[in-house]
């Protein structure tokens, strides 16, 4: 079932990303030159606690390196530029997670809420301002 919640436009402001709720995936959408989405497609995999499809996707962040950051119900799943998942941050035991942010002295504190919460943590990448566009680096395999 298809259930879209968070929504994370991409640095240079061309692709938009949409997570969903009711599947493993986080769909891209490129944004055209009339600002209509187009050629949507299922692009970053996430895992799910358990034979479900369903994720819990909902918040979303980046990095300076391109790492797309997706709150679950797993806990942050840290997915790579392919679209692969290539880390999780445990979820605090607060309820579900819902909102993930870079912010602090040079973006370089993950801000979390779970339930009626807010959590820190200390990174060592650097999140990126979303209306700063950035080059990232070139997608490696």
């Amino acid at each position: 079932m298809v259930r879209l919640s968070g929504l994370r436009l991409s640095p240079d402001e061309h692709l938009l990303d949409v997570s969903d709720t009711g599947t493993r995936w986080v769909r891209s959408f490129e944004i055209g030159p009339d600002n209509a989405l187009r050629n949507g497609m299922e692009f970053h995999y996430l895992q799910s606690p358990d034979e479900s499809t369903a994720t819990g996707a909902n918040g979303m962040t980046l990095d300076n390196t391109g790492h797309l950051y997706v709150t679950t119900k797993l806990g942050i799943q840290i997915c790579d530029q392919p679209g692969r998942v290539v880390g999780i941050i445990s979820s605090p035991q607060f309820g579900p997670i819902s909102s993930v942010v870079f912010g602090g002295a040079g973006l370089q504190t993950l801000y979390v809420t779970a339930g009626d919460r807010v959590f820190a943590r200390k990174m060592r990448r650097t999140g990126v301002y979303p209306w700063q566009p950035v080059k990232l680096p070139q997608p490696q395999l």
